[in-house]
C-alpha cells in the first residue's frame, strides 16, 4: 500500500517496507538517534518507509501481537518535520492495527510526550504493556537488558473494526 500526502510543494509518498529498506530504516534510526538494538524484521509486523521526493525521510514500525500492536521506531528527519511526514507514518500504523483487529496500540517513549498525548495517547504503567506484548521484539529487549521500567509506556484504545457491508465480505466455497 502506497499512500501519497503532498503538505507542500514536495511529494512524501508511504509504503510498506520491504527486506531492500531494513538497512535505510536502520540509517534512518540511527541518525534519529533511535536504538536498532530490538529491531527484528522476521518477527511478525509491519514497517513503513516515508519518502519525500524519493528520498527516505522517515520510518515507523508495528509489531503485531494478539490483541494488540507496538507502535516502534518512529522517527522523521529533522528536515522533513513540520511536513504531516509523522502523522501520516502513525495513521497508515493505526489503520493497519484497527483492520487486524486489535483493540489497542502501544508504544515506548521518554522524549516526546506531547505529541504522542496529542494523538490521542495515554500514559501506562511499562508494566502494562510487557503484559499486553509479551513477544514483541522491542518488550523482550527491554526485559532481557533490564531497560523497560525506565521507559514511559503509552496506549490508545481503538474502536472496534468496522462491519464490512455483506457483498465485501469473504465466504468459503461451498
Amino acid at each position: 500500500m502506497t499512500l501519497t500526502a503532498t503538505p507542500t510543494e514536495t511529494e512524501v509518498k508511504l509504503s510498506a517496507a520491504t527486506p531492500a529498506d531494513h538497512d535505510t530504516i536502520r540509517a534512518l534510526l540511527n541518525t534519529c538517534g533511535l536504538t536498532t538494538q530490538s529491531l527484528n524484521f522476521d518477527a511478525p509486523g509491519t514497517f513503513w518507509v516515508a519518502r519525500q521526493d524519493g528520498r527516505p525521510v522517515g520510518c515507523i514500525g508495528l509489531e503485531h501481537g494478539q490483541g494488540a500492536s507496538l507502535l516502534r521506531s518512529t522517527c522523521v528527519l529533522p528536515e522533513a518535520r513540520g511536513l504531516g511526514v509523522g502523522r501520516a507514518l502513525v495513521r497508515s500504523a493505526l489503520t493497519l492495527a484497527t483492520l487486524r483487529g486489535d483493540h489497542g496500540v502501544y508504544l515506548f517513549s521518554n522524549d516526546a510526550p506531547d505529541y504522542w498525548t496529542r494523538l490521542g495517547f495515554s500514559e501506562v504503567p511499562s508494566a502494562t504493556l510487557a503484559d499486553v506484548l509479551p513477544d514483541a521484539p522491542q518488550v523482550l529487549s527491554g526485559v532481557t537488558r533490564g531497560w523497560i521500567h525506565e521507559e514511559r509506556a503509552w496506549h490508545l484504545e481503538l474502536a472496534p473494526r468496522p462491519e464490512q457491508p455483506e457483498h465485501l465480505e469473504e465466504h468459503e466455497p461451498q
